[in-house]
């Protein structure tokens, strides 16, 4: 084969054999940024070509308006409006199902079914089993996740409380839906797909149960595609308001597609920054190795000049040397990306309920991977490839001019007095080479801020957690009734054996507006001094309901640009629909949703009500809880039970299959920085400083002397990054937080002490792994053959 090639591409398999290591150590820090490049953006080409095809084949609505009850003849005239193409009226409601092996009220929602056919809008996806048979009325479909977690299958049974009365269902089928793509329970924090599942019935037998035959609570609709979405709106409110309608609303807010959207905002977040530090760390590394290489060739390059190779031809020789490393990184990146992808996939499959996902990797995706991977390398080589190009042949027949030590790396005597002989020579090199040093230690301390980073997320997220269920919400149950009720329904509560305390809150939806801002939001009234659910401050402090004014939380505040005294019009859009102009009594500091609280005395009377109440949040015996949730499921009243600890078990879960996952890629993917950073580092040392080193063995240096020399510049190094990878890691982890905070979510800034000392573990380890390799090669040094090396 050596035939085939030119003299320049043997030397350059020469040269590419002689570096394999520190070559191969730099490919795989670029496999790791390609790899996650290409998993996060065919991850998110993969969910957004999915959701676009699910929401499309199965005619996902674009606008919901829930009514209180409308008869089944409204629907021709809504079918009128300028704009709409399809139009479906349904029946939605929450029920208590009552699972085999659990005492748990299990919270679900069911959905009508046509009499006759598929529904227009928010058709279903049949993984198995039949569709419900027109004639009988104790037939359902069931959502999937669901039915996995409680072993269900069509031709089993199920029993149902709805409205009050209890009924038992055959289960005939298994199905999806888009609108239930994240499938999580009204209030919930995660999908929990044990405690919430969805039923499809048919709408006789629903409008039977809830006293709506003839009639809706739901209207659905699609839109053509220049209608205007507002208008729609608006034509919406005016002809539903009649009918206890309490404002209609675009899918993007609808709870399935928000949380669907607010994971791919965070995605491309992802996709963008950390390739970015993976192949910036690779383009420093390359440019170390092609600059001491170059430096090392200077005779080489003068002969081959002097032969008649032209300066593009060098110039060339050195781009391909460049190239081949980045190829390989490509390469194993694009293998690893896919493969990770596809991991990927299965968990968003889990996760979100898609009847399909399959990672598609498409060839522009790849094609900008190898594109940006080799700009960035060649633009990070550039400079000592163009060195090797237009050195003259004179010039570098010649040994480059030593180095001007005469003020370099100068200490002051009372310090120099006080260290070793071998700990000044690690000092002084340090100090003749600063910017060498300094990237290096960039290198690495981009290793521990993505490490840092990778551990945010979890500390936020425990924070959160904690704040949220063992500071705010300190109930065991949160039940829900069916309609608003009189006080009274609290007394019933309290009076069951096992409850130690049920504290009312009533909740209805409104507007808000502040100027031309506006948002549709849950009103919640509270007790003044709420023992529960309680709202609070930046200090985790509990805040007293204001008599006279409103309590924003502080992501609620921010949407709406409100401020503690700003006068807010509040229309309510239940009953009455009175319009209230409430001040801004204070800010709560809340991580999960948006909300406005007002005292529930204060409440009821701008309604003009007497005391009523939407639910309770209850504190128990958890001995009794069986017994509790058996009298739950009997009272009519009752349309959903949340129970606190499965809610956090819930999210606890999710958690260590998330970000545990995530935190283990990361975790390796920075290991590999740190070891190609400090490998490359540490053999580019020996190979400038072997005659040197040799020299010291000749003299009587022992071998571990000599090691401490060329090692103890690189664990100075190393302990010198880690504080500055601490300082870039929160400013990273800063930047996170701002940018995945939404509506749903805000993302606090909590970074724990261990999670510091976790990435400089990890660090200091992937150091130690390289300084071995590179210590086994001094102990295998040629002392003859160094010596006869030409400065």
């Amino acid at each position: 084969m050596s035939f085939l090639l030119t003299s320049l591409d043997q030397k350059l398999l020469r040269d590419l054999w002689r570096i394999k290591g520190q070559g191969l150590a730099i490919a795989m820090v670029i496999a790791c940024g390609i790899g996650l490049f290409i998993m996060a953006n065919g991850m998110l080409s993969s969910l957004q070509e999915t959701r676009e095809a699910y929401y499309d084949r199965y005619r996902f609505a674009d606008i919901f308006a829930p009514v209180k009850r409308a008869p089944d003849r409204v629907l021709t005239e809504i079918k009128t409006f300028p704009g709409v193409r399809a139009v479906e009226g349904r029946i939605s409601a929450g029920v208590l199902i009552d699972a085999p092996g659990t005492t748990e009220p299990i919270t679900g929602q069911a959905v009508s079914l046509p009499r006759n056919g598929r529904p227009v809008l928010n058709d279903i996806f049949l993984r198995k089993g039949r569709m419900l048979d027109p004639t009988r009325e104790d037939e359902i479909l069931l959502s999937e996740s669901f039915a996995k977690a409680h072993g269900f299958a069509p031709g089993d049974t199920i029993s149902a409380t709805m409205n009050g009365s209890k009924r038992k269902f055959e289960i005939v089928g298994i199905a999806l839906s888009p609108e239930f793509t994240y499938a999580i329970a009204p209030g919930g924090l995660v999908p929990d797909p044990f405690r919430f599942g969805i039923l499809w019935i048919g709408k006789d037998a629903l409008a039977a149960a809830f006293d709506l035959d003839g009639a809706f609570n739901e209207v659905l609709i699609s839109r053509s595609h220049n209608a205007n979405e507002n208008d729609i709106i608006a034509s919406l409110d005016r002809v539903l308001k009649r009918y206890g309608a309490t404002g209609a609303f675009l899918r993007a807010d609808q709870t399935s597609d928000k949380f669907l959207e607010s994971e791919l905002d965070q995605l491309a977040t992802m996709a963008s920054i950390l390739p970015t530090i993976f192949l910036a760390v690779s383009a420093f590394l390359l440019n170390v190795v092609v600059a001491r290489i170059v430096d090392s060739e200077r005779e080489q390059i003068g002969l081959l000049k002097a032969f008649g190779y032209s300066d593009t031809a060098i110039l060339f020789h050195y781009l391909k040397l460049v190239l081949a490393i980045t190829l390989l990184g490509v390469i194993v990146g694009s293998g690893l990306g896919m493969w990770l992808g596809r991991l990927m996939a299965v968990m968003y499959q889990d996760f979100y309920k898609f009847p399909f996902l399959i990672f598609s990797l498409g060839l522009d995706t790849l094609a900008l991977a190898f594109t940006i991977s080799v700009s960035v390398a060649v633009l990070g080589t550039f400079t000592a490839v163009r060195r090797a190009a237009v050195l003259s042949p004179a010039d570098s027949m010649r040994p480059a001019a030593p180095a001007n030590y005469r003020q370099a790396g100068v200490m002051p005597r009372w310090f120099s007095d006080r260290i070793d002989q071998p700990t000044r020579m690690i000092l002084r090199r340090i100090a003749r080479q600063p910017v060498r040093a300094l990237l290096t230690c960039v290198g690495l301390a981009f290793a521990t801020a993505i490490l840092i980073t990778a551990r945010f997320n979890w500390d936020s997220m425990v924070y959160m957690m904690d704040v949220n269920f063992n500071v705010a919400e300190r109930q065991d149950l949160t039940v829900t009734f069916v309609e608003p009720r009189s006080d009274k329904a609290i007394f019933e509560l309290r009076r069951m054996d096992g409850v130690f305390y049920a504290e009312p809150f009533r909740s209805v939806a409104v507007r808000l507006r502040n100027g031309h801002l506006q948002r549709r939001q849950s009103l919640t009234g509270l007790l003044e001094r709420p023992r529960l659910s309680r709202p609070i401050n930046a200090d985790l402090a509990s805040l007293a309901m204001p008599q006279s004014g409103v309590l924003l939380s502080k992501a609620l505040a921010d949407l709406i640009q409100a401020d503690v005294g700003d006068v807010l019009q509040v229309d309510v859009l239940e009953d009455r629909k009175p319009r209230l102009d409430l001040t801004v009594a204070g800010i709560a500091e809340t991580f999960i949703g948006t909300s406005a609280y007002l005292e529930i005395g204060a409440l009821n009377r701008s309604l003009k009500e007497g005391p009523r109440v939407s639910g309770a949040f209850l504190s128990i015996d958890t001995a009794k809880q069986d017994a509790i949730y058996e009298r739950l499921k009997d009272m009519p009243m009752v349309s959903a039970v949340g129970i606190i600890d499965a809610a956090q078990k819930s999210f606890n879960d999710t958690m260590d299959q998330g970000i545990g996952t995530f935190i283990a890629i990361i975790s390796t993917f920075a290991g590999l920085i740190a070891v190609g950073v400090v490998y490359n580092s540490a053999r580019i040392a020996l190979a400038e400083r072997s005659r040197e080193l040799a020299s010291l063995r000749v003299l009587g240096f022992t071998k571990n002397e000599a090691s401490y020399i060329l090692l103890g510049e690189i664990a100075l190094l190393t302990l010198l990054a880690l504080p500055l990878g601490s300082g870039f890691g929160y400013l990273l982890a800063w930047y996170l937080s701002e940018s995945f905070t939404t509506e749903l979510y805000q993302i606090p800034l909590v970074i724990e002490l261990k999670s510091y000392g976790y990435a400089c573990a990890v660090v200091a380890g992937a150091s130690l792994i390289s300084g071995i390799l590179v210590d086994r090669d001094i102990g295998n040094l040629d002392l003859v053959a160094a010596l006869k090396t030409r400065e």
